[in-house]
């Protein structure tokens, strides 16, 4: 069944910039009412709001300043008391850097949990909600291993299984709620240009020949992912696109 992004309130975390802005400039060409943008980066939060809206018309992108680890019951409260209704979450935000375990573990997995569930609960059809679609960012690290980064590789694998085990046939039968991953190869965003891995001296080198023999591409690949994972995809399935090919269900 084919699904359609019209007047519908999406909700991206790290929305400011990347993966996440391009996913908010291709939904809304698809007719989304309203991209929400979350983000810590304020600056460049309003800058892309306020580039969206040009494109695409007034208060069409809003920005709301956001640590998704600290803010998310105070921001969603912000989203529902405006809006009611949100139609679409797009779990975003991460970070890439293996020296920093916890951080990676809190913003990687527990916040995303954190702000599925909550969403979860306001979208669910059996509590009164109106049903509506979570997409998690998952990466290729969801599911494929390398040697280089495995507290990132850690946090991803813990993604892809919450994703498939909430996004269940039997979840989404009960609460109307789709729940889909999107796993991205090597996209040229400003979090894959100076990844830091867990040791650094010894593997760097190595690291930097590996990525160099990966398959890259550009965030609109990424963003063109996200609108055909919307419109076609089954809850409870995850999605590959690397080296700008078509999706494929991993």
């Amino acid at each position: 069944m084919a699904r359609d992004l019209k007047n519908k309130v999406v909700v991206i975390t790290g929305g400011a910039v990347g993966i996440g802005y391009e996913i908010a400039d291709r939904y809304l060409q698809k007719g989304a009412k309203v991209a929400i943008l979350l983000d810590i980066a304020e600056a460049q939060g309003l800058e892309s709001s306020k580039s969206l809206c040009t494109k695409h018309g007034a208060n069409r992108a809003v920005f709301m300043k956001c640590d998704v680890t600290k803010d998310l019951d105070t921001v969603y409260n912000k989203i529902i008391n405006t809006y009611e209704t949100v139609h679409v979450l797009i779990n975003n935000a991460g970070i890439l850097n293996d020296h920093l375990v916890k951080k990676t573990i809190d913003i990687n997995v527990q916040a995303l949990i954190d702000w599925s569930l909550k969403f979860w609960q306001h979208m669910r059809t059996d509590k009164g909600g109106k049903g509506g679609t979570i997409i998690n960012l998952v990466s290729i690290y969801g599911y494929r291993v390398d040697q280089y980064l495995p507290v990132y590789q850690a946090s991803k694998f813990a993604v892809m299984g919450f994703t498939k085990s909430l996004g269940h046939t039997y979840n989404y039968n009960r609460a109307g709620v789709r729940v889909l991953g999107i796993c991205p190869g090597f996209t040229d965003t400003a979090l894959v240009h100076d990844p830091k891995t867990w040791d650094d001296e010894s593997i760097a080198k190595d690291f930097g020949v590996f990525v160099k023999k990966q398959l890259w591409q550009k965030v609109d690949s990424v963003g063109k992912a996200a609108v055909d994972v919307f419109e076609k995809a089954n809850s409870g399935t995850a999605w590959l696109i690397e080296g700008a090919k078509p999706i494929v269900e991993v």
